[in-house]
């Protein structure tokens, strides 16, 4: 019986990866945690407007979007990750607005995947 308990226990003991950790942030809509993710320069695209900003100045763009945009679900529409080094991922994002396209670029930076693209594009259905 014991055996038993454990298996039932293993999910608890397995850390989510970053790609499971920003649909969680996606979906709360913390720009505080999701920018902890970010690497120290982020390509940010929103509206069509991109450019390269500061972790700080990303995270502010975020949050702005995010006040905007009031998050109620997230659903992970795409995932590449069988290159240790980068990762891929799309998001369906579901706000009180409508919903939006999240595209995000991870690498690998000292071991810790680190967020270095993000484009959120409206949603065409």
């Amino acid at each position: 019986m014991p055996m038993l308990a454990l298996l039932f226990m293993l999910p608890l003991a397995v850390k989510a990866d970053a790609i499971e950790k920003i649909a969680e942030y996606l979906k709360k809509g913390s720009s505080t945690e999701l920018s902890q993710l970010f690497a120290n320069s982020v390509d940010v695209s929103i509206a069509n407007e991109s450019s390269v900003y500061s972790k700080t100045q990303a995270q502010m763009i975020l949050d702005k979007f995010f006040k905007e945009n009031k998050p109620h679900g997230v659903k992970l529409l795409h995932r590449v990750s069988s290159n240790p080094s980068y990762n891929f991922a799309v998001y369906i994002l579901t706000t009180d607005k409508g919903k939006f396209r999240i595209a995000c670029t991870l690498k690998e930076v000292n071991k810790v995947m680190e967020i270095i693209e993000l484009r959120v594009e409206t949603e065409k259905t």
